[in-house]
């Protein structure tokens, strides 16, 4: 199991020397201890509408908000992400969980064809701040940037101004960074990928979230070996990886341990994988997903946790 000192912790300079323990705290939260990430993400709410969340091939038990909640209780991850009014609702009731607050978001209500995507800051920094001293368990925020918009250079100074307000109060910043827009025909396209973890990388991001590059058939390299070239790029920001829509868990699980083992990634960002499931079997597959994660369990392994042939535990 990989695992790092409090001293090995690499402190951005912009983190204020009386906050500095606090940011330490934050990280070896976040990360469980290991240097990678574990990020369930449950922004979606706003992302997607009730489309995520209720439907066929969904379990109902996904309609029910706290269902997010209790995974994140009962199973193994680093963080929650999701929008401050989300938390403020439940947190009192699941104290224990490390949240991330995600500081912007948009439906997928109004199309490409439309406008190119833009999505605001919903609040300032002193709200969750506020939430903070209040008791809430935050270790980070989160922003999604689309490069290419139009509106990408407004979400970048947003992104930029609220990484430094965030460091200086001992907060990590995860960003999500998807190339979108009238000006990007391949949003998967393995340079446009890598262009965006140096981007997050110069703002200052401690983690970059973005989509699996996808190489075209010119291209020889798998996915994983594509994304070898963006986690380096990233330099000291880690690179993640979004789940995207489920898959049966093997799959998932493969191209997990690929993404880390030989693209670089240093941990995973899953929604809908997990939380469409029942929760019995979504605490199982948070299990699986952290036990290579976060113990570096072979595929093998992890499907036996996610089977429930063997525990997992930190």
């Amino acid at each position: 199991m990989p695992t790092i000192t409090r001293e090995q912790v690499k402190v951005p300079v912009d983190v204020m020397p009386d906050v500095r323990e606090t940011y330490i705290d934050n990280y070896m939260k976040a990360t469980q201890g290991t240097g990678r990430l574990m990020l369930f993400a449950c922004d979606q709410k706003i992302e997607h509408l009730n489309k995520d969340f209720y439907g066929a091939g969904i379990d109902i038990a996904d309609l029910e908000p706290e269902h997010l909640f209790q995974i994140g209780s009962k199973g193994v991850i680093g963080v929650l992400a999701g929008q401050r009014g989300l938390i403020a609702q439940y947190a009192a009731d699941y104290p224990d969980i490390n949240y991330l607050v995600k500081m912007n978001s948009k439906t997928n209500l109004v199309k490409g064809s439309q406008d190119d995507p833009y999505s605001p800051q919903l609040y300032d920094i002193e709200a969750v701040l506020a939430m903070r001293e209040a008791g809430v368990n935050i270790v980070g925020l989160g922003y999604t940037i689309y490069l290419g918009s139009e509106y990408e250079a407004t979400m970048m100074a947003e992104a930029g101004e609220l990484i430094a307000d965030a460091h200086a109060n001992g907060l990590l910043v995860v960003l999500w960074i998807y190339p979108r827009g009238k000006a990007v025909p391949m949003e998967k396209d393995p340079d446009l990928i890598a262009g965006a973890a140096g981007v997050a990388l110069c703002l200052g991001a401690d983690f970059v979230k973005v989509n699996p590059p996808k190489p075209d058939v010119s291209d020889k390299r798998t996915p994983a070996e594509a994304l070898k070239v963006c986690s380096t790029a990233a330099g000291r920001t880690g690179l993640v990886c979004a789940g995207g829509s489920t898959v049966d868990a093997k799959t998932f699980l493969s191209q997990l341990y690929d993404q880390i083992h030989i693209g670089g990634a240093c941990g995973n960002a899953t929604g809908r994988n997990i939380h469409q499931r029942s929760l019995d079997e979504a605490v199982r597959l948070t299990k699986a997903i952290s036990s290579i994660t976060l113990a570096d369990y072979s595929v093998e392994d992890a499907l036996a946790v996610f089977n429930g042939e063997k525990d997992f535990t930190l």
